[in-house]
């Protein structure tokens, strides 16, 4: 079995100017047999607006390790899922197995552990008649595979959360919080 019981990892990667395709997956990477398995298995129903699906690369292409996305957003219609289980369900899945091959996950684990990822999907790109796919595929794709690496490296570092507590700060809080 595997020692990888519960990892936790975020990347934000930004679009290019003038669409909304950033990418903010959070992924938990651990054991099958373990809590993120049992979330795994118990997120498999579905629940409304935030439909749930694994990621697959193709048809019959289903990832290793097993990896379940859902949506932060509630679906609005056909045209997001289309794009969810399109677009960036492929660059998911593409980023996991490319995770694999790079060595970031093990190989010899791929079946003993699992991975829960929620997506962001800025609502305004089902509305958007020059989305910009590939740059939607690129920031999924490169967001998921960073998040997975931080989750595997466990990464911040708390030494590196504690040395830039007081020179980031979230977006969010400018004007809100000075340091």
């Amino acid at each position: 079995m595997t020692d990888i019981i519960f990892r936790a990892g975020e990347a934000t990667v930004l679009a290019v100017e003038g669409q909304a395709t950033d990418a903010m997956p959070e992924v938990l990477i651990g054991a099958v047999n373990g809590p993120v398995g049992q979330a795994f298995a118990s997120m498999l129903g579905q629940s409304v607006g935030h439909t749930r699906m694994f990621a697959v690369r193709d048809l019959n292409q289903l990832v290793r390790p097993a990896t379940l996305m859902t949506s932060k957003v509630t679906i609005p219609g056909a045209e997001y899922v289309d794009l969810l289980g399109g677009v960036v369900q492929g660059a998911i899945a593409d980023a996991v197995l490319d995770s694999v091959i790079d060595g970031v996950i093990p190989k010899d684990v791929v079946n003993d552990i699992c991975i829960i990822v929620t997506v962001w999907l800025d609502l305004r790109c089902a509305e958007d008649p020059n989305l910009d796919k590939p740059d939607l595929y690129r920031t999924n794709y490169e967001a998921m595979k960073l998040a997975i690496k931080r989750a595997m490296n466990n990464e911040p570092t708390i030494d590196e959360l504690i040395a830039n507590r007081k020179t980031i700060k979230h977006y969010a809080l400018d004007g809100v919080v000075e340091y």
